[in-house]
């Protein structure tokens, strides 16, 4: 059997779709079960990815302030959860630092800062860090670092 890689039309979609409809009656032809089937794995395959991620609210009720540094302890992280970081964005705001920024705490230009006081944030595979750019903050803790596994 030869399977083609060219995109299919949405009318052919279509056939395939009805065409599962019609498998019990078998009024469709093979390519067209295929096609059907194939899509209806990707449609499924691709919604249990997406439902895969999960949220955590940086700091629990608390939020994102100061002490949270050992909010992360014990937490399984994965690439693609989304951290949620609810402050005070008159008292705080939330930067994407790399491992030196972190230590040092500091920001630098390929920083991403977050103010809205209600910030998502996607975690990449690997070590993802956090600081609060506000002077002194960091250096009083307000700090995180995360590792997601793949």
């Amino acid at each position: 059997m030869h399977f083609s890689t060219h995109q299919h039309s949405p009318s052919r979609i279509n056939q395939s779709i009805n065409c599962l409809k019609w498998l019990a009656r078998g009024r469709c032809s093979a390519s067209l079960v295929v096609l059907a089937s194939t899509l209806l794995v990707i449609t499924t395959s691709l919604h249990f990815k997406t439902t895969q991620a999960a949220n955590f609210t940086v700091g629990d009720a608390s939020g994102w302030t100061f002490n949270t540094q050992s909010w992360a302890d014990g937490k399984k992280f994965k690439a693609g959860d989304i951290l949620i970081f609810n402050y005070d964005p008159s008292l705080h705001d939330v930067a994407t630092v790399d491992a030196s920024s972190y230590d040092g705490c500091a920001t630098s230009p390929s920083s991403a800062i977050y103010t809205s006081g209600k910030d998502t944030v996607k975690l990449k595979k690997g070590q993802n860090y956090f600081i609060c750019s506000i002077p002194s903050h960091c250096d009083w803790g307000l700090k995180l670092a995360v590792n997601a596994s793949s």
